[in-house]
């Protein structure tokens, strides 16, 4: 029978000539999938940690304990790159608080945004400091907000070195028009946007236009807020899920995302250890190849 994997990029190049400082090119545990940012060609873990929702705990110190215990297990499996934004409510200062404790400042990679029409390096700054890390490495325009007055500032931060990537999100299906324009039109090194098992838009023109433009691509949402979790538990797991190591419809659903040639890294959000486990899980081993990719697509839309 023919083989339906494709093997681990678990020897990715280590960002070895991009100037990247020594924290950001460790090597990854063995068996830990990663995928290249074509602009750098650093190597990044294919699962990160989103902060939305799940992370947003405010002062209640069991909560925050609870989120700190979820990093732990995430940069213990290997993982790096976490992402939140000032529209998070208090996800920054939690992953800010977590970064002290764990000693983490210089393991992460510090995935942020700016939200606001106006004052961005204010806006900007404050995050840093809630983050606690001297610089990021990646800020985002959310949702394309006042795009055209913060990508300039994002850019002219790069070029100072007081940014390491530049990029721009969308959620939900949202303005994909308008996202695409800015594709085309600017040197991003990132774009964050919607792409999971059954979201497939962003498989017509935005993938495809990413990998032409070398732009790397984190994909929110890939549980639905667990409304696709939830939805797929009431079936059974089927044969094929042992084809390529998933014991859970979790790992299924992220393997199917990463697996995409221009998706480099997919965000699931949690604030369950068990949850962190198993998403980080779906990182290591070997992915589904573009026949059983379609196989896992069709099976999902059948149910």
């Amino acid at each position: 029978m023919r083989r339906r994997i494709i093997l681990s990029r678990g020897l990715a190049l280590l960002g070895l000539g991009t100037g990247l400082p020594a924290a950001h090119a460790q090597r990854a545990p063995a068996g830990l999938i990663t995928k290249p940012i074509p602009s750098s060609r650093e190597p990044i873990p294919a699962v990160g940690l989103g902060t939305w929702i799940t992370f947003n705990v405010g002062n209640d110190r069991a909560a925050r304990e609870q989120c700190a215990e979820v990093m732990r297990v995430f940069f213990a499996a290997g993982g790096r790159l976490i992402d939140s934004s000032p529209m998070y409510g208090s996800s920054q200062g939690v992953v800010g608080d977590a970064l002290q404790r764990l000693g983490a400042q210089q393991r992460v990679f510090s995935a942020d945004k700016v939200w606001t029409s106006s004052g961005g390096a204010a806006q900007i700054e404050q995050s840093r400091r809630l983050w606690g890390v001297p610089r990021f490495d990646l800020l985002q325009v959310h949702n394309l907000l006042a795009w055209q007055e913060q990508l300039p500032l994002l850019f002219e931060m790069k070029k100072a070195g007081r940014l390491r990537y530049v990029g721009i999100t969308t959620s939900e299906g949202r303005r994909h028009r308008d996202f695409e324009q800015i594709m085309r039109e600017h040197p991003l090194d990132f774009v964050q946007l919607t792409y999971n098992i059954l979201d497939r838009e962003a498989e017509q023109r935005l993938l495809p236009l990413a990998r032409e433009r070398g732009i790397a691509v984190l994909a929110n949402r890939p549980f639905r807020e667990g409304a696709l979790l939830r939805s797929l538990q009431r079936h059974p797991l089927p044969g094929w899920a042992a084809e390529i190591g998933c014991t859970s419809w979790a790992q299924a659903a992220l393997k199917y995302i990463v697996a995409h040639p221009a998706v480099t890294c997919a965000i699931p959000a949690t604030s369950r250890v068990d949850h962190m486990r198993e998403n980080m899980a779906a990182g290591t081993g070997v992915l589904p190849d573009p026949a059983l990719r379609k196989r896992m697509a069709d099976h999902v839309a059948g149910l």
